[in-house]
């Protein structure tokens, strides 16, 4: 018997498998192939990435981001540039980070097992099993006494346990040129319906071109005419699905979701991986797998935390749908340099960016 059962070694899953472990709990996390493949989600991320992976900037920091440059048209059409006199993003090996992030829960006591496809979850009155087939083919029953469901935006617990969906999913596409780019901004292009694109340089690494839409939407055709647009040789591509929008519930009565699952994430760019972590450490925190009644706790302590900032992401994102004259007219009124931080919309009420819309008088 287990204290947890994590099924999924992502950011979210692996932070989460780490910080229980540190606890002294004892921790099961299955994997489905190897940790950080197949890639399906961008590198960019803030400069707090680093409070959450021990030292490891050398190895995984690709670029250094000053500001971002947004487009109502194409790579031709007129720039707004918003930026700070500072680094304000990263562009990191995603890859790289869920490897590095498995590696420090496997060396906090976590037992972190690769191939392994979970394929039934269940509670009972005084546990969950969770059904995993191995390598070799063969399913075993594995008993917990909770499990945590980091398994992305098609969450097979969130599915077996019947826990609500997300409000949205989005069908996101990316691709990757080699030609090497240190430029220090991001180009967003807000030409897709009531989403974005945007190309990232990823210093030697090269370049990340990409874009989301709804179901139903042509992501491939539109990303084939945005690429062409750069005139971008895009040697590999990748694609998943962006969760948008928490449910009312993401725990049962022996589980709880964290990340992409839960849909913890900016509903203004998609991006989820600090906001799964920062729920999976109130994960931690809260939740004492001998008492399921703090499921709760965690419910409380996570919302507090992001509620805030995840409603002004949907104010934000609201504005990628207003008529071209009123997007132009905004950025105009507003580009130059900020005081934002680009997890945390609340800051567009900080004493920073008040301070940076009056420098420009």
């Amino acid at each position: 018997m287990h204290d947890v059962v994590v099924v999924g070694a992502g950011p979210a899953g692996s932070r989460y498998a780490r910080r229980a472990a540190e606890r002294g709990q004892s921790v099961l996390v299955f994997e489905q192939g190897e940790v950080g493949e197949p890639l399906a989600c961008s590198g960019h991320v803030s400069t707090d990435i680093w409070e959450y992976t021990e030292g490891a900037r050398e190895t995984l920091l690709q670029n250094e981001i000053s500001g971002a440059r947004f487009h109502t048209g194409g790579p031709d059409s007129d720039a707004h540039p918003f930026y700070k006199d500072e680094v304000i993003s990263n562009v990191i090996d995603r890859v790289g980070l869920d490897r590095h992030l498995a590696e420090l829960a496997r060396e906090a006591g976590a037992d972190l097992r690769e191939h392994h496809t979970v394929v039934a979850v269940a509670e009972h009155r005084d546990h969950v099993t969770v059904d995993a087939r191995g390598p070799d083919g063969d399913v075993e029953t594995y008993r917990a006494k909770l499990v945590a469901g980091c398994d992305g935006p098609k969450s097979r617990v969130r599915r077996e346990l019947g826990l609500p969906e997300p409000d949205e999913l989005l069908h996101g596409v990316l691709g990757f040129d080699e030609t090497p780019d240190h430029q220090e901004f991001v180009d967003v292009h807000l030409t897709v319906p009531t989403f974005f694109a945007w190309r990232i340089p990823r210093g030697e690494a090269g370049v990340e071109y990409g874009l989301a839409v709804p179901p139903g939407d042509d992501a491939s055709g539109r990303f084939e005419a945005f690429c062409a647009g750069y005139d971008a040789d895009v040697s590999r591509r990748c694609s998943g699905l962006i969760p948008i929008g928490p449910p009312k519930r993401v725990t049962g009565s022996r589980s709880f979701l964290v990340g992409d699952a839960a849909a913890q994430t900016k509903p203004f760019t998609g991006g989820g991986i600090l906001y799964g972590m920062t729920a999976a450490d109130h994960a931690a925190r809260e939740i004492d797998p001998d008492d399921p009644a703090t499921l709760g706790d965690y419910e409380r302590a996570w919302r507090d935390d992001l509620r805030g900032d995840i409603r002004l992401g949907h104010a934000v994102r609201a504005g990628y749908s207003v008529p071209e004259a009123v997007q132009k007219a905004g950025m105009t009124a507003f580009e130059g340099e900020i005081g934002v931080h680009m997890d945390r919309p609340s800051t567009l009420f900080s004493r920073e960016q008040l301070k940076a819309l009056l420098s420009r008088s």
